[in-house]
């Protein structure tokens, strides 16, 4: 039997231009590296990852953009000269445009029908790392509730003890000994703040949870912060107004947020006339965490942020700021954001930090009520 010709297939005229449309819309960044390691294209994703436009990209080569010696010019070398699919999973990526290194997965592979050509794309670990720190914030979490039972018993009450036998000793002494005595007890009063701020972390009751609307603890927040710690700072807003509510403590939610926008505000700091603060909700679906012992995984696609234009966050701190007793400011006990982190996860949710000059956000993602849930009530909210 003869076998069938197969016709040419006659391609539009807007081939080119769908194709590029369709690596356009990819979430993850793609790069077409020629010759020399000239950079020939890049989608949309690639120009935000890299902070500059495709005109300007198409200007340089790919080792002009990284740094020198960066894996992704080797994997793309190989993939040149062999023409075969190179993966590499956890590596460092370094530029100029970056103010910290950033933990990417790389794909790499031949270009069909374009010898020499390599198509290399960029996964952000950002999602994998939000889990792993999910669980070392449990873990410090657990740590310091061990801590503060011992804090309660072992400093606690002899503490008192010495406070008021320096109470004492202050009705008998003279105006200059008496300044010593007032100091013990305003040393020993700031410790025991500390402990009891400690002492949070102990209370490993399970969360009495409600439908909470987060705009409306987000509206309560913002009141206080223009009354108070930031009335001369610009708040924005930038809701989903079909957000569904969050299942949860809303006391707790208000402490949360109030945490996240006080630390904004004092990272702009008083003097500037320019501080602004944004708060905004979105609807994510598709983040899933596995429940640890569990084959069961919990959808966080509730999206809370607040983002400053202060000066940024010290990139040595950013992979311990949720972790007790870190802190960037000189007269802080550091236990604020860890508090933050304990009451997220106790929601069954994750908090996250991405940070750079002007410009720093604190993103918590959450599990939404589920669509029978009870509604608040108007007296309840």
């Amino acid at each position: 039997m003869k076998a069938l010709e197969k016709e040419p297939v006659s391609r539009p005229s807007s081939t080119t231009f769908q194709f590029e449309a369709l690596l356009g819309a990819l979430p993850h960044p793609l790069l077409v590296v020629g010759e020399n390691l000239q950079l020939e294209y890049a989608n949309s994703a690639a120009e935000d990852f890299f902070q500059m436009s495709l005109a300007v990209l198409c200007r340089h080569k790919l080792d002009e953009v990284v740094a020198f010696g960066s894996p992704v010019i080797s994997l793309a070398e190989q993939v040149q000269r062999t023409g075969s699919t190179v993966n590499e999973y956890g590596v460092e990526l370094s530029s100029f445009r970056f103010d910290s290194p950033k933990l990417v997965d790389l794909y790499a592979g031949p270009v069909p029908d374009s010898p020499g050509r390599a198509l290399i794309m960029l996964q952000q670990r950002s999602i994998a790392q939000m889990i792993e720190r999910q669980l070392s914030h449990r873990g410090a979490a657990r740590s310091v509730s061990a801590l503060a039972a011992i804090l309660a018993h072992e400093i606690k009450n002899p503490l008192s003890g010495i406070r008021g036998a320096a109470q004492l000793l202050e009705s008998d002494m003279n105006e200059a000994d008496r300044t010593l005595t007032q100091l013990i007890c305003n040393e020993s009063d700031r410790i025991l703040k500390l402990v009891d701020r400690v002492e949070i972390f102990g209370d490993e009751r399970p969360l009495d949870r409600e439908p909470v609307n987060i705009h409306d603890v987000l509206d309560h927040v913002k009141q206080l912060a223009q009354n108070g710690f930031a009335k001369n700072i610009k708040i924005v807003e930038n809701y989903d107004p079909s957000l569904p509510p969050v299942p949860g403590d809303r006391d707790k939610l208000v402490q949360v947020f109030l945490n996240l926008i006080k630390n904004a505000a004092e990272a702009i700091g008083a003097d500037r006339t320019d501080g602004q603060i944004t708060l905004s909700t979105a609807y994510r679906p598709g983040v899933r965490l596995s429940v640890p012992g569990s084959r069961a995984k919990v959808a966080l696609p509730l999206v809370i942020s607040v983002e400053d234009n202060g000066s940024g966050i010290p990139a040595d701190l950013r992979p311990h700021l949720f972790d007790p007793f870190v802190t960037t400011k000189q007269s802080g006990s550091g236990l604020g954001l860890a508090l933050v982190a304990k009451i997220i996860n106790d929601h069954g949710g994750i908090i996250e930090c991405d940070s750079r000059p002007n410009s720093t956000i604190f993103r918590a993602l959450m599990p939404a009520a589920e669509p029978g849930a009870a509604q608040p009530t108007q007296e309840q909210e």
